[in-house]
């Protein structure tokens, strides 16, 4: 049987170092290649990174979308230890806090590339 692995996900992104610096720090994740292209981020201990790829047509999706707009095709969730202080690191870091909010235990930021991601408390 073939075995499939999950390595990464990858985002798109007007600027791949850029974006890859913010969830650097926010992640605190090494840096693999490193190009105006194409640049990774691998989390200590092994398991999937993140990968970032210059698209320089990307149009962010909207969140919450309405009718008409381009739509989020996944998002990431991060756990922290204290919602309030990540939220602010985020934003810090360059995260937008979205308008709507869902829940009031998680936190949707909006990355620098307009990519939505959840902080939450687990």
């Amino acid at each position: 049987m073939t075995r499939f692995t999950l390595t990464g996900t990858v985002l798109d992104t007007p600027d791949p170092q850029g974006l890859a610096r913010f969830y650097q720090r926010l992640l605190g994740w090494s840096l693999g290649t490193d190009d105006r292209e194409w640049v990774t981020l691998h989390p200590e201990g092994g398991g999937a990174g993140l990968s970032f790829q210059l698209e320089p047509g990307h149009v962010p999706p909207v969140w919450p979308a309405g009718a008409g707009d381009p739509r989020m095709q996944l998002h990431l969730d991060i756990a922290v230890d204290d919602l309030d202080v990540a939220v602010q690191l985020a934003v810090e870091a360059g995260a937008t806090v979205a308008a709507f909010q869902p829940q009031d235990h998680v936190r949707v930021c909006l990355d620098p590339a307009g990519h939505p991601f959840c902080l939450y408390v687990p």
